[in-house]
């Protein structure tokens, strides 16, 4: 017994099996050198840090970025809605949550934040860190800011 598909039924096979070949999008490599960065701002951070961003927020409503903190730099106290994942790739800084003892993070060690707590992170007083910062924006805010880690803060 032969089979057989009827020339309507080939054709619609032949274009939904060629379809996604017409819509492919082809990977993008963005060189490191090209990613643009800027000093953190003097409102958010406390010393010396550079913000690049990894990708934009609009893939699926999560941004990066890649933030390098010099010695004696970190953030200002801060939440995020969804939570927060730092990727440590180089050195070594301290991360404190909000009423709890600083902690030391180096490079190959992931933190997870979770939604709402408050914390920090940033170099140590002698050593440069560098990390990714990962982070869900909800109802359009990835981040809210608070004041300053003071010096004395910063030094317990």
């Amino acid at each position: 017994m032969k089979r057989f598909i009827a020339p309507a039924i080939a054709t619609t096979l032949a274009l939904a099996f060629a379809a996604p070949a017409a819509v492919a999008q082809s990977m993008t490599v963005t060189k490191a050198e090209d990613r643009a960065g800027q000093v953190g701002s003097a409102e958010t951070f406390t010393g010396t840090a550079y913000v690049a961003p990894v990708f934009p927020p609009e893939m699926a409503g999560v941004s990066a970025g890649e933030v390098t903190f010099l010695p004696g730099a970190r953030s200002a106290w801060h939440t995020h809605p969804a939570g927060q994942m730092l990727v440590v790739t180089h050195g070594t800084g301290w991360v404190q949550e909000r009423g709890q003892e600083k902690q030391v993070m180096q490079a190959g060690d992931v933190v997870w934040c979770p939604p709402e707590v408050e914390h920090w992170h940033g170099a140590t007083d002698a050593t440069s860190v560098t990390h990714y910062a990962i982070q869900a924006s909800v109802d359009g805010s990835a981040v809210t800011w608070g004041e300053h880690v003071t010096d004395e803060e910063y030094a317990d």
